[in-house]
């Protein structure tokens, strides 16, 4: 029943990355490319910051093997293709939709590594082999990407007028199953010590806090910068903690969706404030 809830689970996030790759014109993906130094801050905020936080946070914090393997999770998981959601009209920018095409290619070669070197620094089992990584990977983000823009290719007037429908219905398919993940074992969640949703809060405000900082002087790219960075890829968090032995899967990603609600919901709604400000 599970591993059924977690497959709908990534086939909510592909389905979502495959109609954020329809919905713009691929030349889009290049945006970032031709900002090297926008590329730069932004692939040191996602790829960088947020790994050696969860490295510092277990440095300093004492943690049980469950927290440990959400710092983890969430230290690798970069990208979140549930973003157009969360940022509303600025879901469709081509900054955006590059971060998106960038973090999803990059991701097939950092995430194993980050994976390989970060578990054997939080002394768990980390037997899968990077190879294997690389390829679920590519499954779960550049494969529906890629379908995603060659649909828009093919087709781009009805991929126009269909992709943000549709990207809405996964989204909110989601945002549905996370309700139910609240629903089921938000009482096994009371068991987990504060220091553990301490440490992953923790871990997301400074993730919010590097994007935020590093997004450059544009307050719409920092503001999805910061949101991308605080944002974990809920696909990629439940491929790696679907490999823990019973619930802790599904605590992790509950736990991470619970975190991410309080820490991003008050900075989108400051930065919203201040946009409406004449």
């Amino acid at each position: 029943m599970l591993a059924l809830f977690f497959g709908l689970i990534k086939l909510a996030v592909a389905g979502m990355i495959c109609a954020l790759g329809a919905a713009l014109p691929a030349r889009s993906a290049l945006y970032l490319w031709q900002r090297p130094r926008l590329l730069m801050r932004t692939l040191l905020a996602m790829y960088a910051a947020v790994p050696l936080a969860a490295v510092l946070i277990d440095e300093f914090v004492p943690l049980g093997p469950l927290a440990r393997a959400a710092l983890l999770v969430l230290a690798v998981s970069a990208g979140a293709p549930m973003l157009p959601r969360k940022l509303g009209p600025l879901g469709n920018s081509p900054y955006l939709f590059s971060m998106v095409v960038t973090s999803s290619v990059l991701a097939v070669a950092v995430v194993p590594a980050w994976v390989m070197w970060l578990g054997e620094h939080f002394q768990l089992d980390r037997s899968v082999s990077p190879a294997l990584i690389a390829g679920a990977v590519g499954r779960t983000l550049l494969l529906p990407l890629f379908v995603g823009m060659l649909l828009r290719g093919l087709w781009p007037v009805p991929c126009e007028r269909w992709a943000n429908r549709i990207l809405a219905v996964f989204g909110t398919l989601l945002m549905g199953l996370g309700v139910i993940l609240i629903a089921i074992f938000g009482g096994a969640l009371a068991q987990i010590p504060l220091r553990a949703f301490a440490a992953l809060g923790s871990l997301l405000l400074v993730a919010l806090a590097a994007g935020h900082l590093l997004g450059g002087p544009d307050p719409d790219e920092r503001t999805a910068l910061a949101i991308t960075c605080a944002t974990r890829h809920v696909g990629l968090a439940a491929l790696f903690a679907a490999s823990m032995p019973g619930p802790n899967a599904a605590l992790v990603v509950t736990a991470y969706m619970l975190c991410s609600l309080v820490v991003t919901t008050p900075y989108l709604l400051w930065r919203r404030a201040r946009t409406r400000k004449p």
